[in-house]
This record gives structure tokens, sequence and C-alpha cells, in this order.
């Protein structure tokens, strides 16, 4: 019998904004947990990876995380040092911290300053699900689209939700738990089928 997975929310820079589709999906889900908030003005890349490490160390047994904007580089960067069990990854509109972002973001000098560069771009030991925005002033759908190819993961077009955050409308994102519920059911030994079979 597979055990049931519990829901690891990871925030991106900004951290926990009260009405942010990821803190609403927290306080929703019955096994769902979030990473202790760092700060917005913490951009030391390490300290976001074993803050992941220590909430995930905190879980027993399998975790799917659910990662948006920087927090989908923070699990690229934590998942080459765990050794913990994870199910499956919804990557929600990462931003392209290769690219200079907007004013008002980190500048790229910070991020490297922070540890956050090169991006890792290794395939992920897990299935994975990268959504990604078509009008993403963070990060272009075509850009997106490679990063998900090169991590294994499979690509879902969300169309033009922004970066998928309040300021974009969302609040409420429902899509959300039909994707965790997409990598909830998917049997890891089918995974495995697809990924031999590649």
């Amino acid at each position: 019998m597979t055990r049931e997975a519990t829901v690891l929310i990871v925030p991106g820079l900004r951290d926990d904004v009260p009405q942010h589709w990821q803190t609403l999906l927290a306080s929703r889900l019955p096994r769902g947990r979030a990473v202790t908030p760092m700060g917005r003005d913490d951009l030391n890349c390490l300290a976001r990876v074993e803050a992941i490490e220590k909430a995930a160390a905190e879980i027993d047994g399998p975790i799917i995380l659910v990662a948006h904007s920087g927090g989908v580089i923070s699990v690229l960067h934590w998942v080459q040092q765990t050794r913990r069990v994870v199910r499956g990854a919804l990557l929600a509109t990462p931003a392209d911290f290769d690219q200079p972002l907007p004013i008002g973001y980190p500048s790229m000098e910070s991020l490297e300053d922070g540890g956050w560069l090169p991006v890792p771009r290794n395939l992920l030991p897990f299935r994975s699900i990268v959504a990604a925005s078509r009008n993403d002033p963070l990060a272009s759908y075509g850009r997106v689209a490679t990063l998900a190819r090169l991590w294994g993961s499979k690509l879902v077009d969300l169309g033009e939700v922004g970066h998928l955050n309040p300021s974009s409308g969302f609040g409420e994102w429902p899509q959300a738990e039909a994707l965790i519920n997409e990598l909830d059911a998917t049997v890891s030994h089918c995974w495995l089928k697809q990924r031999l079979s590649a």
C-alpha cells in the first residue's frame, strides 16, 4: 500500500504572502506544510536550502513539493544534496535567474553573491510538473520550456497568467490541487518505466 504524501510548500523569494495561492493551499491541505519563512531580504541560497531540509526532515514519509518562482530554484539546489524521499514536485512559474530580472527584483550580482547561480539543469530524480505562464515578467515561456525539458519535467501551459501571484490576480489557484493529485496518483514504477524507455 502506498503511503500518503505530505505536501511541502516552498515559497519564492518574497516568502509567505497572506493571499498567495501557496499560503491558501497550505491552509486547506490536511497534510500540508510550509517551509519556515526566511524574510524577503535574505538572499542566501544555502540558508533556504537548509530550511527546506529542516522542514523535510520533520515529515514522516514521502513528500510532494510545491514550489513557486525562486522557490523552484531553491528546490533545484536542495535536490543536489538531500537524501529525502520525494514523490514528485509541482514547479510553478520558475523565475529565470540566468537573465536580468525586472526592476524591484534581485540583481544578477546579488543572486550570484547569494549562491543561486548557476541554476541547476540536472535531470530531477522524481516526477515533476513545470507550470509555465505565457506572459511571466520573470521568465519567458521558451526559457521555462527549455528548463523543463532539461529537468525531465512535464510542461503545463497555463496561458497568460503573469507570474501566478496576487499581483497577477491569484489568490486561489484551483489547478494546483489537480496537478498535485496527478503527481500523487502516478505510481513510481510507471514513472521509472517511462524514463527507461525515453
